[in-house]
């Protein structure tokens, strides 16, 4: 389904100021089948820049599948701490390469490790994580949130709630939250809003049920949205464009 578009957002329109964005690994591979495309990480830094530009405070988590899911077959009958800490070092490397793409485009920028890692980035902490967004740095979690278990969404949720943000938003490959792929099931139905509760019960999926339950816990509106839009997230983060919102 095709995104509604909206004219371009002004520095006073933006809804949410405060915003954690969610990215999959899979976004930074581009066209290719695994590991990092530069022309996709500069898109990603040239969407950051334009909210930016409006005045928006922006923290991005990463995930780990664009090398991860590549060595799946290696970790497979690992012991799952063991595997879910390959997971988290694979962040980390996907946390660099963001780095160095929003440097790249002009973006101050600083990549923190919930795994200490001094030689190759900070070492998260929450008072520097806020000091980084108030002088207008784009902070990048990396790491997850240092402990196996514990998936990329539940650690966004928790950045999120840690650093006061307005709203969550996760972009995907399609513009919100369906009942089912709209990929593979033509009669899946696409939701504007849903309650947290609606998520969990319906078990929609598209973030895991604890990182659901963080954000309801701490009032933090989840938006689901199109990354595939060129200049989306600015539309969205102004209440345009089309999304899911999930609240209360």
């Amino acid at each position: 389904m095709p995104s509604e578009k909206a004219s371009k957002p002004s520095a006073k329109a933006l809804r949410w100021k405060r915003v954690l964005l969610k990215i999959s690994g899979e976004a930074l591979m581009g066209g290719r089948p695994f590991g990092h495309d530069v022309a996709a990480i500069d898109r990603i830094a040239q969407e950051v820049s334009q909210v930016i530009a409006l005045g928006a405070q922006v923290a991005l988590v990463v995930g780990g599948g664009n090398i991860f899911r590549g060595m799946s077959e290696a970790a497979a009958g690992m012991d799952r701490a063991t595997a879910d800490h390959m997971g988290m070092l694979a962040t980390v490397i996907n946390a660099l390469a963001l780095q160095d793409g929003l440097a790249r485009n002009g973006i101050a920028v600083r990549a923190m490790s919930a795994i200490p890692m001094q030689s190759l980035c900070e070492t998260f902490t929450r008072r520097d994580a806020l000091a980084h967004l108030q002088a207008g740095r784009v902070v990048v979690f990396a790491g997850g949130t240092g402990n196996p278990y514990f998936t990329t969404d539940t650690a966004a949720a928790l950045r999120a709630a840690e650093m006061n943000c307005d709203a969550l938003l996760k972009g995907t490959q399609v513009d919100g939250v369906y009942s089912a792929d709209p990929k593979t099931d033509a009669s899946a139905i696409r939701y504007d809003r849903l309650s947290y509760t609606d998520v969990l019960a319906r078990d929609l999926r598209v973030m895991d049920a604890t990182a659901v339950s963080l954000c309801r816990e701490n009032n933090i509106p989840i938006l689901v949205y199109s990354n595939q839009d060129t200049g989306m997230l600015a539309t969205v983060l102004a209440g345009g464009g089309t999304y899911t919102l999930i609240d209360r």
